[in-house]
């Protein structure tokens, strides 16, 4: 229960942005009034600023109760382009295709079984992994290679492969920032739009432990930017949407969705040109990289 003290989330306003405080978390109130009392004028504005950093960091900690992740592009990013690891799994059967060629067809695939069987097409009666296997054999198929028996057998060897830590690689600071947010004592959960692979991967990649949950659309049986699967894993927590924030790198997906059920959200910027929504989102939500998350929460 909050002490009569505690100074709640507030609402937010317009384009996401609390009306007390950044993030909702409140000012520092009496306490640095108190704190600056019969001070001299040095001492005084010294002392506030310590009195301030620590209970600024102190009431953002308390208010909030958990923070979950995406995974794909803000934790974890894959090692080599996906046509790289399909060209290299086709020549151990002495099957030669250019990873370019492989690169370009896996997109084309990947975006029409995305269509066509939404969430691994679990609503349609197929498996994840019966999703993949389509996708690489059609990626294969438009590559040239047609083979139905060679491709399940390259298909098979690929969806064992991409579990493995050797084709995953950490984005800068992801480690460090889990491992602080962590000794914080930040609850933290994963959602993420992937398959049942994802709790191995994270175990294999040794950062399964910072999370109490790990949360995928195929389990959820709702995928991002559903606001099914927020609310599901708000409800595993058993936190309330204004005392938790997500983490993620697409807005629509991670962004919007996350504040859709009255969760806070940080946008982690990626490389490249500029973005069609950076006008949409407020400064202070945007995260050059991922050390920068502590900094903004201990804001408040």
């Amino acid at each position: 229960m909050r002490g009569r003290g505690a100074v709640p989330w507030s609402r937010r306003g317009r384009g996401g942005a609390a009306r007390h405080g950044r993030w909702g978390w409140g000012g520092l109130g009496h306490g640095a009034a108190a704190a600056r009392a019969g001070a001299a004028p040095g001492e005084a504005q010294l002392g506030t600023a310590r009195f301030s950093s620590l209970l600024s960091l102190s009431e953002a900690m308390l208010r909030l109760r958990l923070l979950t992740w995406d995974v794909k592009d803000t934790l974890l990013q894959l090692r080599h382009p996906v046509g790289e690891n399909y060209s290299a799994a086709a020549r151990v059967h002495e099957v030669h295709v250019q990873p370019e060629a492989l690169n370009k067809s896996f997109h084309q695939a990947y975006k029409a079984q995305s269509k066509h069987f939404p969430n691994y097409g679990l609503n349609q009666g197929l498996s994840s992994k019966q999703w993949w296997t389509d996708v690489v054999k059609q990626t294969f198929i438009l590559a040239g290679v047609h083979e139905d028996r060679l491709l399940t057998t390259i298909a098979e060897s690929l969806y064992q492969e991409f579990c493995s830590a050797q084709n995953w690689e950490l984005l800068p600071g992801a480690r460090e920032t889990l491992r602080q947010c962590h000794q914080l004592g930040i609850r933290m959960a994963v959602i993420s739009n992937f398959d049942k692979r994802l709790e191995k991967i994270l175990s294999h990649c040794n950062l399964r432990h910072h999370f109490e949950f790990v949360l995928t659309s195929e389990e959820a049986g709702f995928a991002k930017p559903d606001q099914q699967i927020f609310q599901k894993a708000l409800h595993i927590s058993g936190v309330a949407p204004h005392q938790a924030a997500h983490v993620g790198d697409n807005y629509v997906r991670d962004y919007r969705a996350a504040r859709g059920v009255g969760m806070h959200s940080f946008l982690l910027r990626r490389a490249g040109p500029a973005n069609n929504w950076e006008l949409e989102v407020p400064k202070q939500h945007v995260l050059p990289s991922l050390t920068h998350l502590l900094s903004v929460i201990e804001k408040g």
